[in-house]
């Protein structure tokens, strides 16, 4: 039996100073606490002046601050750490795509920022937050109306949290980013000023409405080339808008799929697709249609009328490489009428040890994922679900969605700046949704001083970043990790 989406009683007081011991304690602000309307309302302005109060005991200046702290754990160490229970030939694939970037190593390594960004000093406003907020980590999806909509896009770590922890994050791979793609430092400075500015404007700007409104902003593609000035991250925009169109499951079938004595079967691509025994795929086969008891009667309904007609194991990613990944072959009524379900393993967030009683919240971790981003998206997907294969906790989604990506290396200078707004609004809307809109505007204000301060973080997070990556790179030279490159 799982616990519900939220704490049975009003979480405790922020704590502020939380954070210097390695937790934080969930803060009572708007939206945070459940099972009850029965409580005095605390209004706006009030909350406001909450989080503007905030600054005496954690100056913005201080979320500037980065160095290396004394007996900061070796990231090679929490690398091999976090390969605990992962399957042992998929390893050396994981490794090989950190060791090719310090942006893959970032993407890969969740679990090392987040115990660095947790012992640094914050505000103790714990929104829902994802918990894995890099500049990958956002883009286009289908709505249940099959509009384009674009939002943060995984949620595998996603948790209460600081709020901090998120931007930290956003911004560091930021800057990691743009020192990939050749872009100087000043152009990286100004994409990571304009990713705070951009989240601290959309802040402000929810933090007065009702918090029902806050559910229904979204920012579909139409609207986004309408806003979108600069010619080259306008045109990054349609082309990948474009390609996500064309990512659905029917337009699918050719490239994954072939006819097998007289049925089709999804195509091996090994080690990336890959079969499953007998015994695995009964025991998947089990598995969604317990997953079809989490849906919405009417998605259930519908989902029920297909038949499940093969089963493969496929690798995605670059942290949840190694974790266990289905995609499942689903046939309505004709050969065409086709849906590809995934299903993905989910363990506890890399967050929940750091945040004071989140970590029992939820009994299944599929189930944290699944509602945590129906919490930070606007729209999402209607077959997100969860289930339970062999004693391991999986959720399930839809594999071809038109999913797609804006290419950062397609896009210049400028337009790196324009898309970190973006995204940096992006991560405001989800925030607010959840909670404590109007103590991050009131501590954040409408200064310029959290954006510069970020960004000097940003900056000094990618140095570190980079130190961390040579480390890995080194520790593979030794033999100390097996690596497999180029897949």
């Amino acid at each position: 039996m799982t616990d519900p989406a939220g704490p049975t009683h009003p979480p405790g007081p922020s704590d502020p100073s939380g954070p210097h011991s390695g937790h934080v304690v969930l803060a009572d602000v708007e939206g945070a606490s459940y099972g009850s309307l029965r409580r005095r309302p605390t209004s706006r302005a009030e909350r406001y002046q909450l989080g503007r109060a905030l600054r005496t005991r954690v100056p913005r200046v201080l979320l500037g601050d980065w160095v290396p702290p004394a007996g900061r754990p070796d990231p090679v160490a929490q690398i091999i750490e976090s390969h605990q229970g992962r399957l042992d030939w998929l390893i050396p694939l994981r490794v090989g795509r950190m060791v090719a970037s310090p942006y893959g190593f970032l993407r890969g390594t969740a679990i090392v920022m987040a115990q660095d960004v947790a012992h640094l000093p914050a505000t103790g406003i714990t929104p829902v937050i994802c918990g894995d907020a890099h500049f990958g980590n956002f883009g286009f999806y289908a709505s249940p109306e099959r509009d384009l909509v674009l939002d943060l896009n995984d949620f595998d770590e996603a948790h209460p949290g600081g709020w901090e922890w998120d931007l930290r994050r956003l911004v560091a791979s930021i800057w990691v980013a743009g020192r990939q793609n050749s872009h100087s430092e000043q152009t990286c400075e100004a994409a990571a000023i304009a990713c705070v500015a951009a989240y601290r404007g959309e802040v402000r700007l929810l933090a007065e409405q009702p918090l029902l409104s806050r559910s229904y902003q979204r920012l579909d593609v139409d609207q986004l080339i309408a806003n979108t000035a600069h010619p080259s991250l306008k045109a990054e925009i349609d082309r990948a808008a474009r390609r996500a169109r064309s990512r659905t499951s029917d337009r699918a079938l050719p490239r994954f799929t072939e006819e097998h004595e007289g049925r089709r079967r999804i195509v091996e691509e090994p080690p990336l697709i890959t079969r499953v025994s007998v015994a695995e795929y009964d025991m998947v086969g089990v598995a969604l249609d317990e997953y079809l008891t989490t849906l919405a009667p009417h998605w259930r309904r519908a989902l029920g009328g297909y038949t499940l007609v093969d089963i493969a194991h496929k690798v995605v990613g670059v942290g949840s490489v190694g974790l266990r990944a289905y995609v499942a072959l689903l046939e309505g009524s004709s050969p065409d009428d086709v849906v590809f379900l995934q299903l993905k393993q989910a363990r506890r967030s890399v967050l929940a040890q750091y945040v004071h009683g989140g970590s029992a919240w939820h009994a299944h971790q599929g189930q944290r994922v699944v509602e945590y981003q129906q919490a930070l998206q606007t729209v999402s997907d209607p077959l997100l679900g969860w289930t339970t294969v062999n004693g391991r906790q999986y959720y399930v989604r839809q594999f071809r969605n038109m999913k797609g990506t804006i290419a950062l290396d397609a896009i210049d200078s400028q337009a790196l700046a324009d898309y970190a707004g973006i995204v940096g609004q992006l991560l405001a809307k989800g925030h607010a949704r959840t909670s404590g809109a109007s103590m991050i505007s009131g501590y954040a204000g409408s200064s310029d001083k959290l954006d510069v301060a970020l960004a000097r973080f940003a900056r000094r997070y990618a140095d570190q970043t980079e130190a961390d990556h040579q480390e890995l790179v080194r520790a593979v030279a030794r033999g100390v990790l097996p690596v497999e490159y180029g897949l």
